[in-house]
């Protein structure tokens, strides 16, 4: 555990996950055997390629998918125990999720997109305020179509956090964006981090992205190869691929 982990607090344990798919007679082994832990306010990157492992493992962090073995508390509350009504409320209440894909409903303004989810929440932030703090306060009312691709990523963190999440999940979120794009989607994530205080886990192949983390875990076929803080941080703004 890290000294940024130690000193906010644990959000995440997870001890021997390992995660098999049955295709037919054959197993796909996605995770063997992953440790880790995840503290309060930190923003940790999970780096790897293809199949190594990252979106399974954010699936199960998540409440998405069940590990095979193994178990995941939150707030020392094992998940892997919790039926799908109970993994459906921590979702709805914990966590925020951004994915490559923006999945957005066109028909509905940036505006009505967010609040979406602030109608199944008990204390959610005004879609304005959400909207603003990833700095589209100016489109609140224009439609998917209006908007650009780093745009509508962006109306997409807004939907993810305001449901003013405890944990923020984001899996390849700059996958389909250039790079002066990504940055400022990244820069969206990063505020998000900083003034709500998220445990944030963004998974990436992309390797420039580590430079904006506390910590940097890395996967490989299914196991943690490695964990690394990085000693200062870089702004988005800083990085370079």
């Amino acid at each position: 555990m890290s000294a940024d982990t130690a000193t906010n607090g644990l959000v995440f344990e997870a001890r021997g996950i390992t995660k098999v798919y049955h295709m037919g007679e054959v197993e796909v082994h996605a995770l063997r055997g992953v440790d880790l832990t995840l503290g309060a306010r930190e923003f940790v990157v999970f780096l790897g390629p293809s199949g190594s492992g990252k979106s399974t493992l954010l699936n199960i962090l998540g409440g998405l998918d069940t590990p095979t073995s193994g178990h995941v508390l939150y707030h020392g509350r094992d998940l892997t125990e919790a039926d799908e009504g109970e993994l459906t409320l921590y979702r709805r209440r914990h966590v925020g999720f951004v994915f490559q894909f923006y999945n957005l409903i066109p028909s509905l303004t940036a505006r009505e997109n967010v609040a979406l989810v602030t109608e199944i929440v008990e204390d959610p932030m005004p879609p304005e305020e959400a909207l603003r703090l990833v700095g589209l306060g100016a489109r609140l009312d224009h439609f998917p179509a209006q908007l650009s691709g780093g745009e509508q990523q962006r109306v997409a963190i807004a939907r993810a956090i305001a449901k003013r999440p405890a944990v923020l999940l984001c899996d390849e979120p700059t996958g389909a964006l250039d790079i002066s794009t990504g940055i400022v989607v990244l820069e969206a994530i990063a505020r998000a981090n900083q003034e709500l205080g998220t445990c944030t886990a963004v998974i990436t192949h992309n390797a420039a992205i580590a430079a904006m983390a506390d910590r940097v875990i890395r996967l490989s076929d299914g196991h943690v190869a490695s964990v690394e803080a990085n000693a200062t941080k870089r702004s988005p703004g800083e990085l370079q691929w």
